[in-house]
């Protein structure tokens, strides 16, 4: 039997190569992050980290095995990014919005929501529920891939998406906006009986860790779903879906 042609990843925008890499980050091309075979890097290799750095991607250090892998093995000099495929915007463009439409905004935040199908699901019911944006994490969270895209029905050509360093700090800029935080955890009010009028930012946490501790404290109300079977939790995507509507009805 023919051993099988090992295949890249499908459908994500992958650069390859020192070259192409450096250039793209000097033509500030939304980038979601620089991969760097582990090792001793190559000085081209540490000068694109540091102007990954510089331009706030995220750099991660991978085996080169994978790298070999995501390539199909194509020469990619040890250095691999994956790009966006539409640029991010940033929060003030989300709050602008909401003032074009004389609506209080409703903006929905994922603490390090990782997988690019629960992201694009996200974007995709709250272009439906009138939110006005989506903001993620720059690490450990899912970026604007393909996969996101495609997850997203085509949600993000309308909807913007922001990407910040930090979700906390975030808090309190939109809480001095008079923006009302609600975090969603298994231990809070009911769902049902919270009071979501004005300004509303929904924060939905990790697949599996739910919201990290800082950004738990920074909520103003902790709200759950009532859950009547055996099982302990809703996939993110649903529970934002079901919390979405539940805004937009109050809305």
């Amino acid at each position: 039997m023919k051993e099988q042609k090992q295949q890249p990843y499908q459908n994500e925008e992958l650069l390859i190569g020192r070259n192409p890499i450096s250039e793209a980050l000097s033509a500030g091309r939304p980038i979601i992050k620089v991969m760097i075979a582990k090792g001793k890097p190559s000085g081209a290799a540490v000068e694109i980290a540091a102007k990954a750095k510089k331009a706030g991607v995220p750099v991660q250090e991978v085996e080169r095995k994978k790298l070999d892998y995501m390539t199909a093995g194509a020469v990619h000099q040890g250095v691999a990014a994956l790009c966006a495929v539409k640029d991010y915007a940033c929060v003030e463009d989300i709050l602008a919005l909401a003032e074009e439409r004389q609506e209080a905004p409703f903006l929905i935040i994922l603490d390090e929501i990782e997988d690019p199908h629960n992201l694009g699901a996200v974007i995709r019911t709250a272009e439906c529920a009138g939110a006005h944006g989506v903001i993620i994490k720059k690490r450990r969270s899912a970026g604007l891939t393909y996969t996101a895209y495609k997850a997203s029905a085509g949600a993000l050509e309308y909807l913007p998406v922001a990407r910040v360093t930090n979700i906390a700090d975030t808090l309190d800029e939109l809480k001095e906006q008079n923006i009302w935080v609600y975090g969603a955890d298994m231990n809070g009010e009911d769902y049902c009986r919270t009071d979501f009028s004005g300004g509303v930012a929904l924060v939905i946490g990790n697949e599996g860790k739910g919201l990290s501790r800082l950004v738990r404290e920074k909520c103003d109300v902790i709200v759950s779903l009532p859950l009547k079977g055996r099982i302990n939790s809703l996939n993110a995507s649903v529970a934002a879906g079901i919390l979405m509507y539940k805004v937009a009805e109050k809305r």
